[in-house]
């Protein structure tokens, strides 16, 4: 049973250190990652850090401290609006404004802003659920009051999301979504339910487009094309071998430049694991199982419904997108070019996981 009065202490410092150290290593990785390429591109061996740096992590520090003091009566408050204007922007970058990338519109431009809405959506659609689901704590049990609007909302958010394509985002939502209901005490036939809707969907998915198959079909048979379309998956797994136990160096990779794919991005863990070994991917691995073991103590302890599922939501993103794609570069799951949470290039998601990260903290206080 839950304390009736909330009483404030100080917040979690050995989350707030986890953070502080996945950060400063994901910067400092970056900076090995993409010097050279940036050199070659731009010019400028600092390019992609100074971008991380201008417009993911300071906009991620005011998010952070925005989370931390915004009291959760707010984020309530809110919920509703910020996932109506997450579902825009989705379906806003299908018109003149959206950004095409490597065969995919996930890129909003607004001026001279440009950021990836379906980033943004994780964070509100996760607020938003906890804000529903513990509003309708009593009726969860219920298909057509609980089940049914449950299902509605993440289509929603996961429809637009699949069209863009981004198979692995959309995966991704739903799983923390799906996590959040059990939580709050989905009844598991639903629940089943919902899942079984999911794999089948995904697999007719699978089946009706090329390049999904092409990526199954690539992960059983490695070997079939090693030039063309499992290039990019051997080349990690030859940077990972070649790591060793301590790696070759840091700044050494020889595979970052001219032979992986995406070495700042959908590779980052391999350029990991060829520079600092076994020893250095073993640190982070366990440094983001930590992260998760200690958002999960304070999901425990926090004071309320909404609090204990914003924090199973937001750590559920991070574990789970950290656990694929280090398994998709090490070869154990199907390639997907989903980026590592605060390691990988990419601003808007370095200010939509920190500003998760100040809310847990701003939970952890309580």
């Amino acid at each position: 049973m839950r304390r009736n009065a909330v009483r404030s202490s100080g917040p979690d410092y050995v989350f707030i250190t986890l953070l502080t150290i996945l950060v400063v290593f994901g910067l400092v990785m970056l900076t090995s990652a993409s010097s050279d390429l940036a050199k070659l591109q731009y010019g400028d061996s600092y390019y992609y850090l100074t971008h991380q740096i201008l417009y993911g992590l300071l906009p991620g520090i005011i998010g952070f401290f925005l989370g931390v003091f915004m009291d959760r009566k707010i984020w309530k408050k809110v919920s509703l609006y910020f996932l109506g204007i997450g579902i825009l922007f989705l379906l806003m970058v299908f018109t003149p404004l959206g950004y095409q990338a490597y065969g995919a519109d996930r890129w909003l431009h607004i001026g001279s802003i440009g950021f990836q809405p379906s980033e943004f959506v994780k964070l509100v659609l996760i607020i938003y659920m906890a804000t529903w689901l513990s509003k309708n704590a009593g009726k969860h049990k219920s298909f057509k009051e609980s089940t049914l609007p449950f299902f509605i909302i993440l289509m929603l958010v996961v429809l637009p999301i699949v069209l863009q394509p981004a198979t692995t985002t959309a995966v991704l939502i739903t799983s923390a979504a799906l996590i959040m209901y059990l939580i709050a005490g989905a009844n598991l036939k639903s629940l089943a339910f919902i899942v079984i809707v999911g794999l089948l969907g995904l697999a007719i998915l699978i089946a009706i487009t090329p390049y999904r198959f092409q990526r199954v079909f690539s992960f059983l048979h490695p070997n079939s094309d090693t030039l063309g379309k499992t290039y990019q998956i051997n080349q990690s797994l030859i940077a990972i071998g070649s790591g060793g136990l301590w790696g070759v160096g840091y700044g050494r990779s020889t595979t970052k430049l001219h032979y992986l794919p995406e070495p700042m991005g959908d590779s980052i863990f391999a350029v990991i694991a060829e520079e600092l070994g076994f020893v250095g991917s073993t640190f982070l691995i366990v440094t983001f199982l930590l992260f998760v073991w200690r958002g999960i103590r304070i999901a425990k302890r926090a004071p309320d419904m909404w609090s204990e599922l914003a924090v199973v939501g937001f750590v559920s993103v991070i574990g789970l997108q950290a656990f694929v794609h280090i398994g998709a570069v090490s070869g154990l799951l199907p390639f997907t070019g989903i980026p590592l949470p605060f390691i990988s290039y990419g601003g808007t998601a370095l200010a939509v996981f920190l500003t998760m990260s100040g809310i847990i903290v701003n939970i952890s206080r309580q």
